[in-house]
Parts: C-alpha cells; sequence; structure tokens
C-alpha cells in the first residue's frame, strides 16, 4: 500500500472508534474525516462534496419527508388501536400480529417513525396484559429492523449499497429484489421472539404508574408557601426558594385555580399551595427557616399531576435529538417547551435522578419523566428531540389527508418498483407532493429531514471515496480473498457478512454500508464472481444489528423506556445473529448465484 492508502487506513480506523465510542457525534466524526480527506489532497473538492449529490442522499433526505408525512396525518397511528383488543385476548398471537404489522410497516416508512409510533401501544398493552414493558419493546425494534430488509426503501443502508453499486456500473437493485431472502429472516426472526427470544428477556420494568416507575413517591410533594417567605412577591425565576436549594415548581394552586407548569414570570403569593420536585432534606431546611410549610402525609400519583391544565408523559430523548450533549439548562428546557422534567433515568442505569436536574448532560436513550402544559402537549408530542412513550390521547386524524398521503407513498413505491422513475426522483416528487397537498407543512417537511443521518452519510461516502481511489479497497479485498478465496464465492460472502454485522455492532448501519460495499465490490472483482450476491450480503449484515443497543437507532429508543441492560441485548442479540449468518451463508449464493 501506497502512502495515501496508508492515511486512509488511519482515517478509517480512527473514524471506527469516534463511532463506537460516541465521544464526538458521528455526524461531526462524518464531516471531519471528508474535511480531512480535502485538505490532505487524497480527493478533489468536488470528490469530497460528491456525497451530498448522491443518489443515496437524496433518498434517504426524501423518505424522511414521505415518512413524516405518513405519521403526520395519521395513517400509521391507526394500526395499534387495532392490534390492541387481539392483544388482550391472546398474548403470544398478539405479539406475533403486532411483529408482522411493525415489519410491513418499516419495510416502506423509516424505521424511527414506525417505532415511535408503537412504543407508546407497547406501554399501554403492557399494561392492560400485565406483562413487562420489557418483553414487548424488544420485539418491536427487532421486527422494524426484520421488515427493513426487505424493501429498497426500508433502511438507508439499501440505499447506500445500491448508489454505491450503480456508480460502479452495476444495474441498480430492485425495489423488490430483498424481497424473498427478507420474508425468510422476517419469519425465521419472528418466530425465534415468539418461542425464545421473549423467555430470554428479563422483565426489567412492571407496568404501572409513571410516578412510581421513576421512583417519585418522596420527591414529589406539596409545600404552602407561608406569607413570611422572602419568595413572596418574587417571579419564579427569582424566587430564594428556588435558587438557594434544588426545587422545581411543578404546578402553583392559588384560590381553586391549578397554574399548571407556570412560567419562570409567574409571581408567588402567600398561601400559594405548590407541587415542588426537590430533595425532601432540602425542603424541610426551608420549612425549618419559616419559608414553607410541608404536606408530608400527601402521596402523589399519575392523577394529581394530570389534572385539569397538565400531563405527565415519559419521553424518550432518540439518538438523532438536539438534546443529546446539553443540559436541561443550558437548553433553556423549561421555556422552550413550557414543561417542566422532574427525573432522568439514564440509559443503562437502575437508578433515576431526581435531585440537580438542570446540569446533567442528556444522552440517546435517556428516558425523562416530563410535566407539560395541557396546551403543549400536542407540540411536545410532535418535536423531533422527544418520543413520546407514555399513553395519552391519539388525535383523530384527518381521513382526506390520510388518504391522500397513502396515495402519494404508493405512487412513489409504484414508479419505482416498475422502474418507471429513479427512486431519489420519486422521494423528492412525492416529498413536494406531501407539502403541495397540505398532508404536512414546510415546516414540518423541514423539521422531519434529519441533518445527523444525512451529515454521517454524505461524509461517509467520500470515505469510501477515498478508500477506492487510493486502493486501499483493493488491498484489503486481496487480504480477504487471499484468506477465503481458496474455499470458494459462497464462503467468502460468507465472511463479507460475518465482517459488515461485527461492524454494524459499533457503528451507524449507514456508516458499515459505506466502508464495506467498496471492500465487497473488489472481493467480487478480484474473485471474478458477480457482485450482486456480495452486494446483497452487505445490505443484510448492516441491519443485523441485535447484540448492542446503540448498534441501530431503534434500539437506542427502547433502551430507556424497556430500562433494558447492555447485556441483554447480548443474550437475547447473539442467537439471532448466528441464526442470520447462517441464513445468509447458505441461501445469499443460491439466491444470487456469484
Amino acid at each position: 500500500m501506497g502512502f495515501e492508502a496508508i492515511a486512509v487506513l488511519c482515517l478509517v480506523v480512527a473514524a471506527i472508534i469516534l463511532f463506537a465510542t460516541e465521544r464526538v457525534p458521528v455526524d461531526m466524526v462524518a464531516l471531519l474525516i471528508m474535511s480531512s480527506l480535502v485538505l490532505a489532497g487524497i480527493l478533489t473538492p468536488r470528490e469530497g462534496l460528491a456525497g451530498f449529490s448522491d443518489p443515496a442522499t437524496i433518498a434517504v433526505a426524501g423518505m424522511l419527508v414521505l415518512s413524516s408525512g405518513l405519521a403526520a396525518t395519521g395513517a400509521v397511528s391507526r394500526i395499534p388501536q387495532m392490534l390492541a383488543p387481539l392483544m388482550r385476548r391472546n398474548f403470544h398471537l398478539g405479539l406475533a400480529v403486532m411483529m408482522l404489522t411493525v415489519s410491513a410497516v418499516s419495510g416502506f416508512i423509516n424505521n424511527t417513525a414506525c417505532v415511535a409510533v408503537f412504543i407508546p401501544v407497547c406501554i399501554a398493552l403492557s399494561r392492560i396484559t400485565r406483562i413487562s414493558p420489557s418483553k414487548l419493546l424488544m420485539p418491536l425494534s427487532f421486527a422494524a429492523i426484520f421488515g427493513g430488509t426487505c424493501t429498497l426503501i426500508g433502511t438507508s443502508p439499501n440505499l447506500v449499497v445500491n448508489s454505491i453499486g450503480v456508480s460502479h456500473g452495476l444495474p441498480p437493485l430492485g425495489m423488490f429484489e430483498f424481497t424473498p431472502f427478507g420474508l425468510l429472516t422476517l419469519v425465521a426472526g419472528t418466530l425465534y421472539m415468539l418461542f425464545l427470544g421473549t423467555r430470554l428477556i428479563p422483565e426489567r420494568r412492571r407496568a404501572g404508574e409513571l410516578t412510581r416507575a421513576f421512583g417519585m413517591g418522596e420527591y414529589l410533594t406539596e409545600a404552602v408557601l407561608l406569607p413570611g417567605s422572602p419568595s413572596v412577591g418574587q417571579a419564579l425565576a427569582q424566587a430564594p426558594l428556588l435558587h438557594e436549594l434544588d426545587i422545581d415548581v411543578v404546578s402553583i394552586t392559588r384560590g381553586g385555580e391549578v397554574l399548571a407548569v407556570p412560567s419562570p414570570d409567574t409571581v408567588l403569593h402567600g398561601n400559594d399551595l405548590l407541587m415542588v420536585r426537590c430533595n425532601m432534606d432540602s425542603l424541610r431546611e426551608l420549612q425549618q427557616g419559616g419559608q414553607i410549610r410541608l404536606k408530608t402525609d400527601l402521596k402523589v400519583h399519575d392523577y394529581d399531576l394530570q389534572r385539569s391544565q397538565a400531563a405527565l408523559v415519559e419521553a424518550v430523548i432518540p439518538p438523532t435529538s438536539v438534546l443529546v450533549g446539553e443540559s436541561l439548562k443550558s437548553y433553556n428546557f423549561r421555556n422552550r417547551f413550557g414543561a417542566t422534567a422532574i427525573a432522568v433515568r439514564h440509559r443503562g442505569e437502575s437508578e433515576v435522578q431526581h435531585e440537580k436536574l438542570g446540569s446533567v448532560r442528556l444522552e440517546a436513550g435517556d428516558v425523562l419523566l416530563i410535566e407539560v402544559a395541557g396546551h403543549r402537549l400536542g407540540a411536545l408530542k410532535q418535536n423531533r428531540a422527544f418520543v413520546v412513550v407514555s399513553e395519552s390521547a391519539v388525535d383523530r386524524p384527518d381521513r382526506a389527508k390520510m388518504l391522500t398521503a397513502m396515495a402519494i407513498f404508493a405512487g412513489v413505491v409504484a414508479l419505482s418498483a416498475f422502474n418507471l422513475l429513479a427512486i431519489e426522483i420519486g422521494v423528492v416528487v412525492g416529498a413536494i407532493l406531501m407539502v403541495l397537498l397540505r398532508c404536512m407543512g414546510l415546516e414540518s417537511a423541514y423539521r422531519a429531514l434529519d441533518w445527523k443521518i444525512i451529515m454521517l452519510i454524505a461524509g461517509c461516502l467520500s470515505l469510501g471515496t477515498s478508500m477506492e481511489k487510493t486502493g486501499l479497497a483493493e488491498a484489503l479485498a486481496h487480504g480477504i480473498v487471499s484468506k477465503l478465496g481458496p474455499y470458494g464465492p459462497v464462503v467468502l460472502i460468507s465472511g463479507i457478512y460475518f465482517a459488515t454485522a461485527c461492524l454494524t455492532e459499533m457503528i451507524s448501519n449507514s456508516a458499515a454500508a459505506a466502508l464495506m460495499t467498496p471492500i465487497a465490490l473488489s472481493s467480487a472483482a478480484a474473485l471474478g464472481a458477480d457482485p450482486r450476491g456480495f452486494l446483497i450480503a452487505v445490505t443484510f449484515a448492516c441491519s443485523a444489528s441485535f447484540m448492542t443497543p446503540v448498534g441501530y437507532q431503534t434500539n437506542t429508543m427502547i433502551y430507556g423506556p424497556g430500562q433494558y441492560r447492555a447485556h441483554d441485548f447480548v443474550l437475547v442479540g447473539t442467537p439471532l445473529n448466528l441464526l442470520f449468518w447462517v441464513a445468509a451463508s447458505l441461501l445469499i449464493p443460491w439466491l444470487w448465484p456469484p
């Protein structure tokens, strides 16, 4: 290998480490790598920026808008309501139908949007069936992964691999070319989860009230603000009782009127009844100072917080949230959302944090217990910073808009399936129609664009280009072929699948696709084999992330609400990964002969 190839190899290793440790946001890592390649002269500026105009990047962006349009019109939200009665009658049958339904939906819309719709129904069904939510949420995430592999548009790695293949002169992958093998893995994975997987999942969380689930009994209480307190007559933001100790005022009752989620400008009056989130020792210190009188016999329940003007909700922070890396104070949480965070459960931790929440650094997978003003609940549910997972009222969809959105989406799929329109053009036209026909607003369409994913794909594509340009991909491929080539293309495809599946457990699946596709193509060329099967192996392996909560976004989303531990995914996911690897090794060479 030449100097440039060695430099790119060092960047690849650095990228994998940074992606796996998440010390730097993944989209920033991708952009740093792209910039480094251009500044080092390995890529020209045009080559470095080509990822932003790549068909894969455009197709993913358009699919995000189309998926958001379907969700906004209620086209997907009605499905969980239809599943609830079946789940009540027979849990295993209901779970099977739910997984197959989720797989079918995720084959055509963004997996994250699909799981976001179904998390609340899983939480609600756990209360109805008295079955732990952890028994439902992991099958939900895995079902979305199964379904995403069945179509070209089901998940972003499929589009990335297809785009790289086309750039090498290969015919584009068909809309349903993945379906035969995808359906086989879907059925096998569903049966595994029904008969073995759910048995291996521990009951990490029991169904029950949110306040009890978050251990809020001794941290939420009512206190009367005494007339002689220095805080009387002060705005909430300047009140000494909030500044001296770690206290948040959740609501104020004054003259029979409840001020839910009071604003920082609310002026405190003597004898106000305050619902506060606090450390009890701190409150007692205030009580001894003559500022408040505690009502320590009060036991706070969900309905105490959900009275008249406010609601108590549980929300998970997805990997793409703007809150990742922020604190509640730095993001001005209360003013931006009209809500109060009263507890945080960190991803992978069993303990709930109630104190000094303002300075807590938030991470993907963290779960917040939030009290929000009733009129702000709708906006909170639509905000991409959260996925609200607690039970709440379902908005009645606009039937006309819902049918229009479904027709637009079906048209895009049909035109692409019959090769009448390139997928990247189809999704852009579909996204424009969603806005013009008022299925969603222009601002909603812009909010649907997940810039982290777009930047990640664009940046990683430049890394793939540099691997080919410097000969690194060819060198790595020759190394693989020298070891596995003597055993034939079937073993080589199996090796490519295994390496990709291991990589995608540590880094983003889109990044794994951009890194492994050039190696797969070079391996096929070195062996003189048809590269089709090699590309298919990469696409399926990129989505085979069942052993870690960070390899796939849907796993991260359900990690907090299910109160899982990292080893839960290892326990349940390892047999599933091995099952899919064996299936891929046997069936991909048969369905796509090398």
